[in-house]
């Protein structure tokens, strides 16, 4: 008989239980960690400013929050196996490259994910491929004794090689110098080549007593980490092409691959047992061999890891067993219980994080790119 007073109407533009149970069960193929659905209209979640912008918070162990998105190659797979793929800096172009002799560009935006531009290269099964940090080149790896440069302003793919005064059948195994200046191959018998990426002349090397495996760069390409056969890790000084440092990893036999967080304060050492020791780099440089933690999450060989842009996710990975991929959460040294997901990644080889660490881009040996969403971080 009385009307309703104003305070005590329900506003009906999606901030209503109502609102929330209609949506909550929406099967739309794409479905976070947590089963949560997509909540994009509802405006209570869309106006607090805090619950979206996350990238300062810490990252919290046990349960990683991640969506799965279109995957990243869906426009065009590959027909091998996928050996790289990489975020250029601007966060939205993907680079993708494998034994099917293609290097193939998308710009990700986790929906249509479009593909740019397909180069094949016709005596080059890719080993690895990689941008130079100021994203004006691709160098492009296989088991060659040449490699390829591909100039993205140009659109044209230059070849390399062979290095003069050397006799290397392979340059498949490289890394790119963070300050973008030198490019640096595992050669024989302990060798480290170093190469120009302006001239792409050999300008100068370095050798181990053990055969080289894995490169690591360290304080803006200022030194470089190596390991190897003899188990031992290695710290050089580019600026005098002496080492600095030589210190045995701990309960390894063989060193299989290296990484350096983008601090470069601490830096991870895999092995061909499957173990992986993190290292914080201050300690180990001086003198303390004791690894801050010793993962034994994976049985097979260690092939691949990578830290994301701010150390908090270290990717830890072998190609020899199915779904063998396993997300460290670095401030616990815990690995996220909820990864790998129920829906299989097969045989992952390779990962890479987006520069502001939105997105997550995992190859596999049947050709895809599976794309994540890490939820607790907002930009790309």
């Amino acid at each position: 008989m009385n009307p309703r007073t104003e305070w005590a109407e329900i506003k009906q533009e999606g901030t209503g239980l109502g609102a929330l149970g209609e949506d909550s069960d929406d099967e739309s193929g794409i479905t976070s960690a947590h089963g949560f659905g997509d909540f994009d209209g509802v405006d209570v979640l869309r106006s607090n400013h805090e619950l979206v912008e996350k990238n300062n918070v810490k990252l919290l162990p046990g349960l990683l929050e991640y969506t799965r998105m279109m995957d990243a190659n869906s426009e065009e797979p590959s027909n091998g196996p996928i050996n790289s793929v990489e975020f250029h800096r601007n966060g939205q172009l993907l680079l993708t490259a494998g034994l099917d002799k293609r290097l193939r560009f998308f710009q990700v935006d986790g929906k249509r994910n479009t593909m740019v531009q397909s180069i094949f290269v016709e005596d080059c099964p890719m080993r690895k491929a990689s941008f130079l940090p100021d994203g004006s080149q691709v160098i492009l790896s296989g088991r060659r004794k040449f490699f390829y440069v591909f100039d993205l302003i140009k659109a044209a793919v230059d070849k390399v090689g062979p290095l003069t005064g050397r006799e290397e059948k392979s340059l498949e195994l490289f890394e790119v110098s963070p300050d973008s200046n030198t490019i640096a191959f595992v050669g024989n018998e302990g060798y480290i080549l170093l190469v120009s990426s302006k001239t792409k002349d050999l300008i100068g090397s370095v050798k181990m007593n053990g055969t080289a495996r894995s490169l690591a760069f360290a304080d803006d390409g200022r030194q470089l980490l190596s390991s190897g056969g003899d188990g031992h890790i290695y710290h050089w000084d580019l600026r005098t092409r002496r080492c600095i440092h030589k210190g045995v990893d701990e309960g390894c036999l063989a060193s299989t691959v290296l990484c350096t967080s983008h601090d470069s304060r601490m830096f991870a050492a895999g092995s061909s047992s499957g173990i992986v020791n993190i290292y914080k780099r201050e300690d180990f440089l001086g003198g303390k061999k004791k690894p801050l933690k010793t993962v034994e999450n994976l049985t097979t060989s260690v092939h691949f890891m990578k830290f994301n842009h701010d150390a908090q996710i270290l990717a830890i990975c072998s190609h020899m067993k199915k779904d063998s991929l396993k997300l460290i959460h670095i401030p616990s040294f815990n690995v996220f219980s909820n990864w790998p997901p129920r829906y299989g990644l097969r045989y992952p080889r390779c990962l890479d994080y987006s520069p502001g660490g939105g997105f997550m881009a995992i190859g596999n040996a049947a050709g895809k790119v599976l794309l994540y969403k890490l939820n607790h971080y907002k930009s790309a």
